[in-house]
């Protein structure tokens, strides 16, 4: 009885194109959409050279120390020598950012502010301190120069040195895609609100007649959520391949655990919504709205309309974090991504599978009290 009701709960779920839609093709829509809006993301963070210009003049020629100083810093300007007129017809057509000149002092001309003149700013203010510590010192002690002591003056060095957690590279984009993966985890709700549904004689004709058999309830269930939770699967794995293969996203090398992770948060979802079918007794439209407004909350909170709400979250109310399955969900594939052990990861999947049990053993204790006066 346990596998032909669970072969025949396969076909009815294969069969319900509403279902099917929402499940699975939704999902693989809404992440070619995320793909187009977030793809340029990550290259528009890529630092783009200054264009300068420096006037060449008579007070230039007698500043050899500047030039070698804006030539040194190729890393940050793209620079051309051009005369006034020049440089005021490239500033004028915004084909530089601004330009330099010796007039008699040195002098920054822009025509608008923003970050790139904020860098030559910061770049002249540099070289006008380090020049009149170099005069203070050479004034206050002429032997200075011979002895080597202004060698390093200009120098920059840094004592701070950036360790990522792990070796993949930061990524703002991935955690959209983590909180879809989690929507779609929960969305298995739509799949155990069915299960309940076709199990309860007052909502549906099926349900009447598994009331009228003479079989166990509880093993027609269990095949019910079995199967349930085998579509939810089976989609979830099209999705990743979907996400990782066609739209390049990464969630690491460790693949056995996200599939486990994919199992626990398929469950999570699956019984979510039979738990909410077994505790709200109206029909099976309010359950399907509740369970829509509900996931779509978590999966705000979880940063899937935009990562900022996650941090808030995290760092206002981390309570809320850790009640909200959307989060943990997204959690642990981050956890795998970025960290290099599992503390974090197991953490998550601990808290799942207590959710998970918390929603089984509900949907238990509320279905097995039914009683119909009459059928």
């Amino acid at each position: 009885m346990f596998l032909f009701n669970y072969r025949y709960r396969l076909k009815c779920i294969f069969k319900d194109k509403q279902l099917m839609f929402w499940t699975f093709l939704f999902p693989i829509l809404l992440a070619t959409l995320f793909n187009l809006a977030f793809s340029n993301i990550s290259s528009s963070d890529n630092f783009v050279k200054v264009n300068v210009a420096v006037i060449q003049n008579e007070a230039l020629d007698q500043n050899p120390a500047f030039t070698q100083a804006i030539n040194g810093a190729d890393h940050l300007f793209v620079v051309q020598n051009t005369t006034q007129a020049e440089a005021d017809t490239l500033l004028k057509d915004n084909q530089i950012d601004g330009y330099i000149t010796f007039d008699p002092d040195l002098k920054l001309v822009v025509n608008q502010s923003g970050l790139n003149q904020t860098i030559i700013r910061g770049f002249l203010d540099d070289y006008v301190q380090s020049n009149a510590t170099i005069v203070t010192v050479i004034t206050q002690n002429p032997g200075a120069l011979q002895s080597g002591s202004l060698d390093g003056i200009s120098n920059r060095t840094e004592y701070l040195t950036a360790v990522s957690a792990s070796q993949a590279n930061p990524d703002p984009v991935v955690n959209y895609f983590y909180a879809l993966i989690a929507m779609t985890c929960l969305y298995g709700g739509f799949l155990g609100i069915k299960e309940v549904v076709a199990i309860q004689a007052d909502l549906s004709a099926v349900g009447a007649r598994i009331n009228l058999a003479p079989t166990n309830k509880l093993t027609v269930f269990l095949s019910s959520m079995l199967a349930a939770t085998t579509i939810q699967m089976l989609e979830l794995m099209i999705l990743l391949t979907f996400i990782s293969g066609v739209l390049g996203i990464s969630f690491g090398d460790q693949p056995g655990y996200i599939v486990l992770t994919c199992l626990v948060g398929s469950l999570t979802g699956v019984t979510f919504g039979a738990c909410l079918a077994s505790i709200i007794k109206q029909g099976e439209g309010l359950k399907i709205g509740i369970l829509i407004g509900s996931t779509m909350t978590m999966c705000f909170l979880a940063g899937m309309m935009s990562a900022d709400i996650k941090y808030v979250v995290m760092t206002k109310a981390p309570i809320l974090a850790y009640l909200n399955p959307a989060n943990l969900i997204t959690d642990s594939f981050y956890a795998l991504y970025y960290y290099n052990t599992h503390t974090q990861f197991f953490t998550d999947i601990l808290l799942l599978c207590g959710f998970t049990l918390i929603f089984s053993a509900v949907t238990y204790f509320v279905l097995r009290r039914q009683k119909y006066a009459s059928l």
